[in-house]
């Protein structure tokens, strides 16, 4: 799944949060894929399925980010994103 950086505030409960939409690179493997986001570094996941390996990858990010804030660290801004060129071959 790939997905341009965007940015919306939704209300759960009391709490105000923001989404935030992560590019993740989807790359086939022998055994099933992996996935990794270039905006959070040293996180990926990997799954069986293409399905699999984008929740996988989701649950990894937030426990990462989760990680982050707990530590006091600012959660990185989504700046990358997709776009295909053509090469003659």
């Amino acid at each position: 799944m790939l997905t341009v950086c965007s940015e919306s505030t939704s209300w759960l409960g009391r709490r105000a949060e923001t989404i935030k939409k992560f590019l993740i690179i989807v790359e086939e493997r022998g055994s099933g894929y992996s996935a990794f986001s270039p905006d959070v570094p040293g996180c990926g996941s990997t799954g069986k399925t293409k399905d699999e390996v984008e929740r996988n990858t989701q649950e990894a990010i937030e426990f990462h980010l989760e990680g982050l804030r707990l530590e006091g660290y600012e959660v990185p801004e989504p700046t990358t994103y997709s776009s295909y060129i053509d090469i003659a071959v």
